[in-house]
């Protein structure tokens, strides 16, 4: 266990699980969810709940091929305290492009709005010719 003091005090810096990872609490549950790859259809990754826990989400991944035309989704992030969270996603022009993936790390995690209560990632469809989409989301329940 490694430990960093300041002047709140003391901060344990132990890292739980793989090194390079973000910590997560002493007695946390860690989660992983991911959605089918959809052909022009909503991707969407779903996390636990559990009676007398808060999700929390610590990142999340956005993929997908092109489609016939570009088209500009937006991300949802649902079931997070304070509302939502949007993000912007493009599908590029060309049906074998591949898109820009979006990468979200959150340097805290983002708690869900209330105890029991899931999460999730969805993005909309990639318009005609988009043959593969998917979502992952990541985190842990405490």
């Amino acid at each position: 266990m490694g430990t960093q003091s300041g002047i709140a005090g003391t901060l344990d810096v132990s890292i739980v699980g793989n090194a390079g990872q973000l910590p997560i609490p002493e007695g946390a549950v860690a989660f992983s969810a991911s959605s089918n790859s959809v052909a022009n259809a909503t991707a969407q990754a779903v996390t636990p709940a559990s009676v007398g826990k808060i999700t929390y989400v610590s990142g999340f991944q956005v993929t997908a091929s092109g489609a016939t035309a570009g088209l500009a989704v937006t991300v949802n992030l649902a079931g997070t305290i304070g509302g939502s969270n949007y993000y912007t996603f493009v599908f590029p022009a060309g049906v074998l492009v591949a898109a820009q993936p979006l990468l979200v790390t959150f340097p805290i995690p983002v708690a869900a709005s209330a105890a029991n209560t899931a999460m999730s990632i969805n993005l909309p469809p990639g318009g005609a010719g988009n043959a593969n989409a998917t979502v992952s989301i990541q985190g842990y329940l405490l």
